[in-house]
């Protein structure tokens, strides 16, 4: 399984979160930027990646800048786990430490996973990391 950070998430995160996942054997992290050019358009990383199949998008974006990323995630059949919105008003080192905190479950869940499907990650992680499954 291979996850991706968005262009959102710092790549040196996604490089730890890389290198934290040696672990657990078959796990990749890369950022985005490791596989596609800054200036490529959503959609057309989201379509590549889903002709690759085996990959997960963890992003702090709401795609919302219009249907067609929205359209192009739902056809794709890729896992997207969206970080909640309290993320984007974190510090680094805290955006760092709850991620690692959350990433055993984020594993777990995109491993569960067949097809497609949308979490959302929520800042706070109780005793039992619960996500809130959304539609796109």
């Amino acid at each position: 399984m291979k996850f991706i950070l968005d262009h959102n998430l710092p790549p040196a995160l996604a490089h730890a979160m890389h290198e934290l996942s040696t672990i657990k054997q078959g796990v990749e992290v890369y950022a985005l930027r490791d596989k596609f050019p800054a200036d490529t358009l959503d959609t057309d990383w989201i379509n590549a990646l889903a002709s690759e199949k085996g990959w997960v998008i963890v992003s702090q974006d709401r795609f919302k800048k219009g249907d067609e990323e929205k359209e192009a995630l739902r056809r794709s059949g890729l896992t997207v786990f969206f970080l909640h919105k309290q993320w984007a008003k974190k510090k680094y080192w805290d955006k760092a430490q709850n991620l690692v905190r959350w990433w055993p479950a984020i594993i777990d869940q995109a491993e569960r996973m067949r097809g497609g499907s949308a979490f959302r990650v929520c800042w706070t992680h109780g005793a039992v990391a619960r996500f809130e499954q959304i539609t796109l």
